[in-house]
């Protein structure tokens, strides 16, 4: 493979190995233990497509923002951003559905300074599985 700007091109790597490498960076979060975090004021996010949320329902509390406006609203320089994104030591846990994307997306949130990004082992079927609160639908459109 070639690249037309003289730079290296990226190492080749599966997907399953990109995700163990992420996961490696730092701690994720059971439901218990995102319960308790957003109690002491993290920001737990779902990152969950509208088909998800409206067949499974949300997390009380959760703010809605789908993986494609991440980054743009949980920049605390944004000008985009969440009133929620007050600073990059904020504790934010991100929520897919079962805990993949979601370490995806924690690993693009740390490049740009949000040290205390962490994601939800199993994500939101994890957390209903525990019996911990879920609300039916969707959210109210903005």
């Amino acid at each position: 493979m070639s690249v037309d700007d003289g730079n290296r091109p990226a190492e080749q790597v599966g997907i399953d190995e990109l995700v163990d490498r992420v996961r490696a960076g730092y701690t994720r979060v059971g439901p218990d233990e995102a319960a308790a975090a957003a109690e002491q004021g993290a920001l737990l996010v779902d990152i969950r497509y509208a088909a998800l949320r409206e067949a499974d329902g949300l997390i009380p509390g959760a703010l809605v923002i789908e993986r494609n406006e991440l980054e743009w609203r949980l920049d605390p320089r944004g000008s985009h951003r969440v009133p929620e994104a007050v600073s990059h030591d904020l504790r934010i846990v991100i929520i897919c559905n079962e805990g993949y994307a979601s370490s995806l997306a924690v690993a693009s949130l740390r490049q740009l300074g949000l040290h205390r990004a962490t994601d939800l082992t199993g994500g939101f079927q994890a957390w209903r599985a525990a019996g911990l609160p879920v609300a039916p639908g969707l959210p109210p459109a903005p």
